[in-house]
């Protein structure tokens, strides 16, 4: 990636996930109002873990109580692996869903009884008072090769049952062709994504180039590579993306 021109305003953005399906997206918008080229292109890309592979690891979904889900991937994944191994997790299963947007998804494999589905509001420590309540479950913790183990570790600690295992994987995208293309900003959502750009280019430098992060455990993975973090979201009054890069370039005194 080339060196920015110094003293230059932020006019194209590259956003390291897939393009969003909603035309109504506040990218579109935010790039219409403010005369942004953004692009989106995926960092990461997810396999999900062959039969044979989930098998090695020892694990007999019928045996647990409690399911704990992360992502929408995490459903998704878990739910192909059941249909392979041809079985369906008992009606009295429990569900701790991370939010309502994954616990919402999950209905799309299962009809769920209120009493056994249990929402975090976003951030996966949200349902420590919901494991808690309920700890006495045989927790299954579906995952991919790369996680956070905040929740479970403190399960863990706490002497619950919980599991890990791994139903599918974070890979490198291929970003080659991006090698002498610049961008004013980069937008980062996953520590994977930052790892994807030094894979892809070793002896990539900032210079001016803004960095935004999503989630602390991205803005720790990019302050570990040595970048410097201009945009950081969530913050109070700033919970998405979209709304911490308008105030940015607002602060910033970019024309609109």
């Amino acid at each position: 990636m080339s060196e920015k021109i110094v003293g230059k305003p932020v006019k194209s953005i590259l956003i390291s996930q897939p393009a969003p399906s909603d035309q109504n997206s506040p990218y579109f918008r935010l790039a219409e109002r403010w005369d942004l080229k953004i692009d989106f292109r995926k960092f990461i890309q997810v396999e999900g873990v062959s039969l044979n592979e989930f098998r090695k690891q020892g694990i007999h979904p019928l045996d647990f109580t409690g399911i704990v889900f992360t992502s929408k991937v995490a459903v998704d994944h878990f739910f192909r692996l059941l249909n392979e191994m041809r079985i369906e997790m008992p009606a009295e299963t429990k569900y701790f869903c991370v939010s309502e947007a994954t616990s919402k998804y999950l209905q799309k494999y299962i009809v769920i009884r209120k009493r056994k589905l249990f929402v975090g509001e976003r951030r996966v420590m949200d349902l420590v008072p919901y494991i808690n309540k309920h700890k006495g479950e045989k927790f299954l913790f579906p995952c991919s090769n790369v996680h956070q183990r905040e929740l479970p570790g403190y399960m863990e600690e706490n002497n619950m049952d919980v599991t890990e295992t791994v139903i599918y994987r974070t890979v490198d995208s291929d970003l080659s062709d991006l090698e002498d293309i610049f961008y004013d900003m980069i937008c980062f959502f996953s520590p994977s994504g930052i790892k994807s750009l030094y894979n892809n280019f070793p002896h990539f430098k900032q210079n001016n180039t803004r960095i935004a992060v999503f989630g602390k455990a991205t803005a720790n993975a990019a302050l570990d590579s040595g970048l410097r973090i201009d945009v950081e979201a969530p913050k109070p009054n700033l919970p998405s993306m979209t709304m911490a890069i308008e105030k940015y370039l607002k602060e910033n005194g970019q024309e609109m």
